[in-house]
């Protein structure tokens, strides 16, 4: 694929993504920021870091998705910054890592700056203040990447644990440590349907379920070491970026490969984004390459070959950009080669191969298409010897035929048959059911004997009339769920009307509830659902609708009863709930005041956090969440003592009352560290210590001062 436009950075490229005013935002590997324009590439401002990065393959460099802050790791890995990127000046900065920096990122609500590091420790700083707000639960070796979902809500943490660590930010706790590969994990990717892609060391692609940690598919086919990732923003293809300069790119409806070698450039990939509006992909590479690639690449030529009938070079032209089978211009081909088919398949029912020739020579010489008529023309070579059998009234041996040619079960002639089957079995079963009418029944159905798929049902009908007599007694009385039961061990029940039409009413019944709920009448949807749970076909997905519908309503009366514990349980436990226009008051509510909170917590202002929060203090879900505000504003009130330099037992007092309250957190352990440059003689012991932990904390336990 060639690209659309193309810009030369001379440097390697670790970001190159479109901003929220339509400019493109890249950054080399010395950090220098330029801005270009959407259209013309041309620089229309940025800045240099001045910081060289010798290794990219994981994140080195964020920006907030408003493109007013950016972390990068230091030249020598030691440490991570923050940065204002108006004033240009570092707000905060993480320098507790054990060894060195391994990743960064910004959240997309831009509200934390998160450090990962060989250490497995992930610190969080708050953007606003640049202070350690939490850290995220360790792994156990180096943290390769980290990445998030769109709506902020959840992070992955990907590792040479071999793990990924799944955390939730709505109740600030890990959820999930999936535990499949066999090898480091590299890089994660959020997908939509409540989905998670991540990729090994060894080139394993998995596809996890996000709620229940569940493998859902295994990529094949990634050849060769995978550097960047990233999706279309409609979530219907993965893009993978390797080190050898291949771009792979998958279906994530069925996560079939579709193109190993969709796009080859000739460096390293180093960045991959995908813009919506154009839709581009920007890869950015080694040799500090920023090229922009349609995806739709020749939609224009396929829709000028289709107005001629081209059909062969459309199908070339798809060849070459598997992409286009993907676009309404081919699913129009599609359209028409299914009409084609089934005109040439009425000609060969009606004996005229001469006119299905005819049909299929515009699509002869596509390979593949071409393949499927050789198909069936010769399915259709016996065809009027079939038709001859049935016109005969030799039905065991047309059954026979159309068995060994299943494409005949399709033909208007095999369709009439069985329902003239159909017929003449309701005849029989009226019969069949009488005093002495057994005899007639069998004089009706004698003309299907010898054929083994009816013989059975006639067995049955014979021998099981009081059966027949109990299933309509159940439809009778509205026993759906009897009624099926025992259709499912007379399976000769199917053949009557009655079924037919109890499964057209199930139908019927199903969809009248899905328009009651998109009208907002979910009473009316509920009382149909409750219908449903009879039907095995429907059981499942009836419950797991009436489930949501029973959580919204008691969540949507919650909010109108100003019940907010409720309301913010239900949030948090029910994500779809966040979908909804209550749901996303409620999160910008917390999310306003957890940011105000957070002010006051650098502050050392506990007063002001129970002012700002008291409205969670009874949400259960909210606990976690809470407890990092009150310890970050205590870790806050211990690094003021020593700044005012409070004497040593007094601050050993609140180291003490901190671990009761919360454990041995990274915050009181590199805190620990700091007090013993200023007090030496400090022998406090922490194995000697009585330990809390951050899951235990409740509100109860705010004090007004850790110290005291």
């Amino acid at each position: 694929m060639i690209p659309v436009k193309t810009k030369n950075i001379h440097e390697p490229v670790i970001i190159a993504k479109y901003m929220d005013d339509g400019n493109i935002l890249v950054v080399d590997s010395k950090t220098t920021i330029r801005q270009l324009d959407g259209e013309s590439l041309e620089i229309v401002g940025g800045f240099k870091a001045n910081i060289e990065h010798e290794r990219y393959k994981t994140n080195v460099v964020s920006f907030s998705s408003d493109a007013n802050y950016f972390v990068t790791i230091s030249a020598d890995c030691k440490d991570s910054t923050l940065y204002n990127t108006q004033t240009k000046k570092a707000i905060g900065k993480v320098n507790r890592h054990h060894g060195e920096v391994s990743c960064v990122g910004l959240d997309p609500l831009n509200r934390y700056m998160f450090s990962c590091g060989e250490d497995g420790k992930t610190f969080v700083l708050d953007i606003k203040s640049g202070k350690l707000s939490f850290t995220l639960p360790p792994h156990a070796d180096t943290i390769n990447d980290i990445s998030f979902s769109e709506n902020g809500h959840w992070i992955a943490t990907s590792s040479y644990d071999k793990k990924v660590s799944i955390f939730n930010m709505l109740t600030m706790s890990r959820r999930h440590r999936f535990k499949a590969h066999a090898a480091a994990v590299m890089k994660a990717q959020f997908l939509n349907k409540n989905r998670i892609f991540s990729v090994d060391k060894n080139n394993v692609g998995i596809v996890w379920h996000l709620h229940s940690g569940q493998v859902i598919a295994r990529l094949g086919g990634i050849h060769d070491d995978v550097t960047q990732v990233t999706k279309s923003n409609d979530h219907k293809f993965l893009f993978l970026g390797t080190s050898l300069g291949y771009v792979l790119i998958y279906d994530l409806d069925t996560y079939e490969l579709l193109d190993r070698k969709f796009i080859k450039v000739d460096s390293s990939i180093t960045s991959l984004e995908f813009n919506a509006t154009s839709n581009n992909l920007i890869v950015g590479t080694a040799k500090g390459e920023v090229l922009f690639f349609d995806i739709y690449s020749g939609l224009e030529r396929i829709k000028k070959l289709l107005q001629i009938q081209d059909y062969e070079g459309v199908e070339e032209d798809v060849n070459k950009n598997i992409v286009l089978k993907y676009t309404d211009v081919y699913r129009m081909v599609s359209v028409i080669w299914d009409k084609t088919v089934e005109k040439a398949i009425d000609c060969l029912q009606n004996s005229d191969r001469e006119g299905a020739i005819n049909l299929f020579k515009k699509f002869k010489n596509i390979p593949m298409k071409n393949s499927i008529m050789n198909k069936i023309m010769i399915e259709y070579t016996d065809f009027d010897k079939f038709a001859m059998l049935v016109k005969q009234g030799k039905l065991p041996l047309a059954y026979t035929a159309a068995n060994s040619n299943p494409s005949y079960k399709e033909s208007k002639l095999y369709k009439n048959m069985e329902l003239q089957w159909k017929k003449t079995f309701m005849l029989a079963q009226k019969y069949a059911l009488q005093p002495r009418g057994e005899d007639k029944a069998r004089e009706i159905l004698s003309p299907y004997r010898g054929i083994s798929e009816k013989t059975m049902l006639i067995q049955d009908l014979m021998t099981k009339g009081n059966v027949y007599k109990r299933f309509k007694a159940y439809l009778v009385n509205r026993d759906y769920r009897m009624a099926l039961e025992l259709t499912r061990k007379n399976l000769y029940l199917k053949e009557f009307s009655e079924y037919e039409a109890l499964m057209d009413y199930a139908d019927s019944i199903f969809i009248k509830s899905q328009k009651l709920i998109n009208n907002g009448d979910t009473l009316e949807a509920t009382k149909l659902l409750r219908v449903l749970l009879d039907f095995p076909e429907f059981n499942e997905e009836a419950r797991d609708i009436m489930s949501k519908i029973e959580s919204k309503q008691v969540f949507f009366n919650a909010v109108k009863n100003n019940d907010m514990v409720l309301a913010y349980n239900l949030l948090d436990k029910n994500e779809e709930l966040y979908e909804t226009k209550d749901g996303m008051m409620l999160e910008d509510i917390w999310n306003g005041d957890l940011a105000l909170a957070n002010h006051q917590a650098s502050l050392g202002d506990v007063e002001g956090i129970k002012k700002t929060l008291e409205k969670y203090m009874a949400t259960s879900s909210k606990n976690t969440a809470l407890g990092n505000v009150f310890a970050w504003c205590y870790m806050t009130q211990l690094e003021n003592a020593i700044k005012t330099k409070q004497e040593q037992a007094y601050i050993e007092h609140g180291i003490k009352n901190y671990i009761v309250s919360f454990g041995l957190l990274d915050q009181i352990e590199s805190f620990y560290r700091i007090f013993k440059k200023y007090y030496p003689d400090s022998k406090l012991n922490f194995e000697l210590l009585n330990k809390g932990s951050l899951r235990m904390w409740r509100p109860s336990m705010i004090v007004k001062s850790i110290l005291d």
